[in-house]
């Protein structure tokens, strides 16, 4: 299990880098965690917590905490928002605070927005916690702690039924953490993320709504990936569906919207690859709250 452990935390930190953003399978019922752009699309108050449990059974498993706010305005051209994090895999965690501004054009059929968080994450690293059996690599022996400024970048594009979006994260690639091998000193390094989204709302019925979505997401040094996602919306109030998440995982979701107001979503990622064998699955829960404040603008359905 430790050398599972370590094979997990030198992906993560190691010169060859995986993907570092932390990982969210209803990304699709909040925007906002990986494209600025989305803040006010809503056009309510709108409050979303995630909390992701990853890799069940595994020790120092990641676990992925989020918090964000944002809303429209009266000024129909300005979104703004907010975003919380906490990102914990073994000995290595990442916290972070994000403020976001959008600008938003309406034009004949939907809205394009420009969207731009900046902020500040927080790294701390305990090379301590691991065993290493290979002598030639030596980490550092302290606990170190890193205050970085950040900041990403997006632009959405959205309607009454069609949604897309391209975004990058870690805009400023802060150095962080330093390997010793044969003699050489490396610093690990927050790697720029891109990403592209899109979907699309079809009505089936009066009562029923397919919705079809992707995110395809790359990141140097690491393979590009794409979550491909089927969801059903029946009677406004109960979303089902599966999403495909490429040489990774089949993840299982559900939506219930009680009332106007609250949303609940759960989901089940069933792992794919040969970390099948080690792990029970990662379980991901879904918050979300919104209040109308600007009760005078006219509202229509939200399938985003």
């Amino acid at each position: 299990m430790k050398k599972i452990l370590l094979f997990i935390l030198l992906l993560a930190n190691a010169k060859t880098f995986a993907q570092q953003d932390a990982l969210f399978s209803q990304y699709k019922f909040n925007k906002l965690v990986i494209n600025p752009a989305y803040a006010g699309s809503r056009e309510v108050m709108t409050f979303d917590l995630l909390d992701r449990y990853q890799w069940v059974g595994i020790e120092g498993s990641p676990r992925t905490l989020g918090f964000s706010g944002h809303t429209s305005l009266r000024n129909p051209h300005v979104g703004l928002g907010f975003c919380v994090y906490s990102d914990i895999l073994g000995p290595t965690s990442k916290q972070g605070l994000m403020g976001n501004y959008a600008y938003r054009i309406r034009l004949e059929r939907g809205t394009l927005a420009f969207g731009l968080q900046v902020g500040f994450n927080y790294t701390s690293i305990d090379w301590n916690k691991l065993n290493v059996e290979d002598p030639d690599i030596k980490l550092q022996g302290q606990a170190k702690n890193y205050i970085m400024p950040d900041g990403n970048f997006g632009v959405f594009y959205s309607t009454n039924r069609f949604y897309g979006g391209i975004s990058s994260t870690q805009l400023l690639q802060n150095a962080y953490g330093m390997t010793i091998e044969n003699g050489l000193s490396s610093y690990s390094r927050l790697m720029r993320h891109f990403y592209a989204m899109a979907g699309y709302a079809f009505p089936i019925s009066e009562k029923v709504i397919f919705r079809p979505s992707a995110l395809l997401k790359y990141v140097n040094n690491a393979p590009m990936q794409i979550d491909l996602d089927a969801s059903f919306l029946f009677n406004d109030i109960f979303w089902i569906g599966v999403a495909y998440r490429s040489r990774e995982a089949i993840i299982f979701l559900t939506e219930f919207n009680i009332g106007s107001n609250l949303r609940i979503g759960y989901s089940y990622d069933l792992w794919l690859n040969d970390l099948m064998r080690y792990n029970k699955g990662s379980h991901e829960i879904h918050i979300g709250y919104s209040i109308n404040l600007l009760r005078g603008r006219l509202l229509t359905s939200r399938y985003f």
